[in-house]
């Protein structure tokens, strides 16, 4: 038999027993079909076991009638990349699905049905006729893939933001969800779990509801700074009001909470900014917001965007968001880069490093967590309390984690020194050693967590994952946490009692009796850097690129010159290319040297005038890559101005609105072009944009191209 997925009031549950997976939205018709496995193995080598991907209408039948499942829009060859790689998949059905997509998704024609008597949304016959029709071509790519036939399909999501935006509210739109959940059954789109968006008042029609929650608000109206974010604070609360806000849809909920697990679909990965509004999300921000949402009671972290992209090429029109097309907002033609975890040509960010820390650590402990119960306290802390440490337990009566959040976006935190954090258990409270929290800090720490034999009665560090080697267990922990008195150990026990230190850890674990794990413990910074790896038994990789397994190979990307640390040693013929150097603490030091290969680049401005600045950019490669075979140029690229574009010839190939942000472009991706055109408008110095950075005006006004980099990747 399979396995069986499923859920109880407080988490998901597999075979039956808790458990606590992270999602990743990737949508395969906005990324290349021929770099999909490469990009699902860094979703994979991140922590992530579920990727969530929108079936997007208008990418598949722009025009009635005419289906088109070729080249990024293959569906049914992404879904074998997924079975490949062995990642699982919620399929997001729509019809309608906002996505920052022309009509939410609804192709022209169907909008057009709609403007002519067609009821869209809602349970009219000729609207389900279209939705059956087009769902019936969709089943025919996802058949064969779902969890019944043993492929990766283990959840569907029907529509998004029904009734929150758009469509039918009330018991119209809950009856409307149940027709459409039961046409994709009867169709063939059968599936463990059942999902629908809850937030703002959304209709979930009987399905497993899934929250929302973003550190800004691009989408908002204002050009001036927001309220201080509520998403930074530990609370009860799953609704994010601020999602869809340019709609003005209310803040409630349509469901019992109590009766369904709170999982999230769509934390921001990052933000995709919008044309009046530009704020750049960043790795603390998603960290944080992460730290808040595992605090308060959070069973499923579901990231959006998890993987950015690029809108791909309509026949009769652009296929973005836009004010043309009604929306409240005007989006890049091309770029969905969402400074998601993974960006829009594949590179990692920081933010893929934060939450990979989280990712590990629920692969080993999230079964355990996801039974938790969350104790906010103080419950109803302010957003724009900056004062007040913000803190919650979970915990089961006998062990737990206590998390601590003093990070607000764009805010200054009070610091918290000599901090006495407790846990909660049948006996009444465990008490950590003070600890000095500082401005900008998060995270959790375990109590009375077991180890094998071991029991850790604290620890001023947080697990990331455990190591299964040779040799035995080795626990890996981060933090750079001390207590305010070094030495000093359990606040409630002396040393005699079997607290006790591992040396010169100055009681950073405190131990519940004699027995002790083997703990290997890394600063914060290392952690960002680490990866863990199975070749037989597991390996703890440090590196400051992207890292993974594949056919008993480790596979690294990196410079020319690329330095990893591994603990254990690795065998020999696991890393090709690499010689051992040395030994830091635990670690082997591998160093792979190659030969510089680096383009060189000249740009020339090509005109000048009011309403824009025209720049080659020549490329003149030593030797040309291979992106496939993970060799690629990359161009840097910073400007001044309001937005720039970049032409292949007379190809738009992408475009950009300024965030003050340097601009990657991958050469690979485009097949290695020698000579490009960057074109920048300028932004006015009064425009009515809100910007984070703005760039240095001249006659009030920034139109230039300040200057372009290149470097080379190798895997």
């Amino acid at each position: 038999m399979g396995t069986e997925y499923g859920y109880e009031s407080r988490c998901l549950l597999r075979d039956g027993r808790p458990w606590f997976p992270v999602m990743g939205e990737m949508h395969y018709s906005r990324y290349r079909e021929a770099l999909w496995e490469e990009s699902l193995r860094k979703m994979k080598a991140g922590g992530v076991e579920i990727v969530s991907a929108y079936v997007i209408w208008i990418h598949h039948e722009e025009e009635e009638g005419v289906f088109d499942f070729t080249g990024c829009r293959n569906l049914k060859g992404f879904l074998e990349a997924c079975r490949k790689v062995g990642i699982l998949v919620f399929l997001r059905l729509g019809p309608w699905v906002h996505g920052e997509v022309r009509n939410g998704g609804f192709p022209d024609w169907v909008r057009e049905k709609g403007k002519g008597g067609v009821m869209l949304r809602s349970d009219d016959p000729a609207y389900l006729s279209l939705v059956r029709r087009y769902w019936e071509r969709v089943y025919e790519q996802a058949k064969g893939f779902l969890h019944e036939d043993g492929g990766p399909v283990i959840g569907i999501q029907i529509e998004n933001e029904y009734g929150h935006v758009g469509g039918l509210k009330g018991e119209a739109g809950e009856d409307h969800m149940r027709t459409l959940t039961a046409m994709a059954k009867e169709i063939g789109f059968r599936a463990p779990l059942y999902t629908a968006t809850g937030w703002g008042g959304a209709c979930i029609g009987d399905l497993l509801p899934v929250m929302g929650g973003y550190c800004e608000a691009p989408w908002d109206q204002r050009v001036t700074e927001l309220e201080p974010n509520a998403n930074f604070v530990f609370s009860y609360e799953r609704n994010d009001a601020q999602i869809a806000c340019d709609h003005h849809m209310g803040e409630e909920t349509t469901f019992d909470e109590s009766h369904f697990p709170f999982l999230t679909a769509e934390l921001g990965g990052g933000l995709q900014v919008t044309s009046h509004r530009r704020p750049v999300a960043g790795g603390k921000d998603i960290g944080a917001m992460s730290i808040a949402k595992l605090g308060s009671g959070a069973a499923l972290l579901g990231y959006y965007m998890y993987h950015g992209g690029s809108n791909p090429r309509g026949k009769l029109s652009t296929l973005q968001e836009s004010r043309a097309t009604g929306y409240a907002n005007d989006l890049p033609e091309i770029n969905y880069d969402f400074n998601a975890p993974i960006r829009q040509y594949g590179t990692i960010s920081d933010t893929y490093r934060e939450v990979r820390l989280l990712a590990l650590f629920l692969q080993e402990f999230g079964g355990g967590l996801a039974a938790m119960e969350a104790a906010v306290c103080p419950d109803r802390v302010r957003p724009d309390d900056f004062h007040t440490l913000r803190l919650s337990c979970r915990h089961d009566g006998r062990s737990g984690y206590v998390f601590f959040n003093n990070y607000q976006r764009r805010h200054k935190m009070d610091e918290h020194p000599g901090t006495v954090l407790t846990g909660i258990c049948e006996g009444g409270e465990i008490k950590f050693p003070p600890v000095d929290i500082e401005d900008g800090e998060y995270g959790f720490f375990p109590y009375m967590l077991k180890l094998g034999d071991a029991c850790l009665r604290t620890a001023l560090a947080t697990p990331l994952c455990r190591l299964r080697t040779n040799e035995g267990d080795t626990w890996v922990f981060y933090g750079d946490y001390v207590p305010e008195v070094p030495g000093r150990g359990c606040p409630e026990k002396g040393e005699s009692q079997g607290c006790g230190t591992l040396p010169g850890e100055n009681a950073v674990f405190c131990w519940e009796g004699d027995v002790r794990a083997d703990i290997l413990k890394l600063t914060r910074k290392e952690a960002l850097s680490a990866q863990k790896l199975s070749l037989g038994q597991d390996y703890l990789i440090l590196a400051e690129d992207f890292v993974w397994e594949e056919e008993g190979k480790v596979r690294v990307t990196g410079g020319a010159d690329t330095v990893i640390r591994a603990f254990p040693r690795l065998p020999e013929e696991s890393l090709p290319g690499f010689a051992e150097c040395g030994q830091e603490g635990r670690f082997t030091v591998y160093e792979r040297k190659t030969d510089d290969n680096t383009a060189d680049v000249a740009v020339s401005l090509i005109s000048r005038d009011a309403e824009k600045a025209r720049y080659e950019v020549a490329v003149s490669y030593k030797e040309k890559g291979n992106r496939l075979a993970g060799r690629d140029t990359f161009l840097k690229i910073s400007y001044s101005g309001d937005r720039m574009e970049i032409y292949d010839g007379t190809e738009k190939i992408n475009d950009h609105f300024y965030t003050g942000q340097e601009v990657p472009l991958s050469l690979g991706y485009f097949g290695f072009p020698e000579r490009l055109e960057i074109v920048v408008y300028p932004l006015e110095e009064k425009a009515a944009v809100f910007l984070e950075k703005w760039p240095k005006m001249k006659d009030g006004r920034a139109c230039r191209l300040d200057g372009v980099t290149v470097t080379e990747q190798y895997r």
